[in-house]
């Protein structure tokens, strides 16, 4: 599949310009004006640890923790957050701009196989990339390792630059598939290419290779390619219903919340409800209604990061939402959905960058701030 003329000729001027990442990055830092008003919190949160720039985290049966740091640590985190040590056996990362150590995730099957998977940002190779790793996690002497870590996926091509690495892991519900979303890196075009994997949402086998049955393997696509179209995915999650949902950073004014379909092409950079962060126009999706269009779009922008739904009995009348982190909007944003559709229910102010959103053993919501050295995990119980 080859771009338009005109669409191809202005990515690769602003895949050209130097600045273009600088221009984003100042963009999402902006004051939010405009925003939905912030809704009265039904929660206290409580701090549990502070952690050095904390990207994702979860958590292991026995109620303890794993939380990943940009700069390239794991950390295996006591249940009540007052004990922490470093997991060695995670590779170097290249932690420059937005790369590093991102999520991590369990297999299905942990409490059997002990598998933990991590993805990171290396460089090599002719340029930089986003890389899946697959290790057992070992435990002996107050010690923690990733025992036979080995790089079971990366994705391709390896290209310059700093951003859009994307990264987010996520598990069929019935454990047979891993999603593994790869970022187009702040090149545009490779979100359309279909022999690259930037861009895309990818279904792999649990050891990495492509999964059997890809809807797109038999058009040319790469064979790992679910869906595509799409700009830099920071967060993947199923419902209850077993549909996966996919949220990801837009262009200027054109954050999303997407109902991910096999083999179905979400439109970047041909398409989108924002704008180049040089000002110039991006035609919106109703223009070209071939393109899956999202269930939810924020302008202004919330930097959306981490997705999951909720399912616990702390608060049951928010059983069956999704809840999103906001970076530049400071908040943590409820989705409420009915069928297939989605709408933004409420917005907490949480006076910080949340990087994170997980549901705890308890049925807590814990988040994580967004911080090189303040970072903390808090934990959201129930007023009352």
């Amino acid at each position: 599949m080859r771009l338009a003329p005109a669409i191809l000729a202005s990515a690769v001027v602003l895949v050209g310009c130097g600045s273009r990442g600088e221009a984003e990055l100042a963009a999402r830092q902006a004051p939010i004006t405009g925003a939905q008003r912030a809704a009265p919190k039904p929660f206290v949160a409580t701090p549990v640890a502070t952690f050095a720039a904390p990207w994702a985290m979860t958590f292991l049966p026995d109620g303890r923790m794993l939380v990943t740091e940009k700069a390239g640590t794991l950390r295996l985190v006591s249940a009540n957050g007052k004990a922490a040590i470093a997991v060695s056996g995670v590779p170097a990362v290249d932690s420059a701009g937005q790369g590093g150590l991102m999520d991590v995730v369990l297999h299905p099957q942990f409490a059997r196989n002990r598998l933990v998977y991590l993805s990171f940002s290396e460089a090599g190779g002719g340029g930089k990339g986003v890389a899946l790793l697959r290790g057992t996690l070992a435990e002996a002497g107050g010690r923690a390792a990733l025992a036979d870590a080995k790089v079971i996926f990366r994705a391709h091509p390896k290209v310059e630059g700093d951003g859009h690495y994307s990264g987010r892991i996520g598990f069929s519900p019935d454990g047979r598939y891993l999603f593994f979303t790869n970022g187009e890196r702040q090149q545009f075009t490779p979100a359309q290419d279909p022999k690259a994997t930037l861009g895309k949402v990818l279904r792999l086998n649990d050891d990495g290779t492509p999964a059997a049955g890809n809807p797109l393997a038999a058009k040319g696509f790469d064979p790992a390619v679910w869906s595509y179209g799409h700009r830099n995915l920071l967060g993947i999650a199923f419902d209850a219903q077993g549909r996966l949902w996919e949220q990801e950073m837009g262009p200027k004014g054109g954050d999303e919340l997407n109902l991910i379909l096999p083999g179905r092409n979400y439109g970047y950079p041909i398409v989108s409800n924002g704008n180049h962060y040089d000002g110039r126009d991006i035609p919106d999706h109703p223009t070209r209604p071939e393109f899956e269009a999202p269930k939810v779009s924020w302008n202004p922008v919330i930097s959306p990061a981490g997705l999951m739904f909720y399912s616990g009995a702390l608060f049951p009348a928010w059983r069956g939402s999704a809840f999103i982190g906001g970076l530049s909007s400071k908040s943590l944003v409820r989705i409420a959905f009915s069928g297939d559709t989605a709408r933004e229910a409420e917005r907490f102010d949480m006076g910080a960058r949340i990087r994170e959103v997980e549901q705890g053993p308890d049925g807590a919501l814990y988040v994580l701030e967004d911080g090189e050295s303040g970072g903390r995990l808090l934990k959201l119980t129930p007023k009352g």
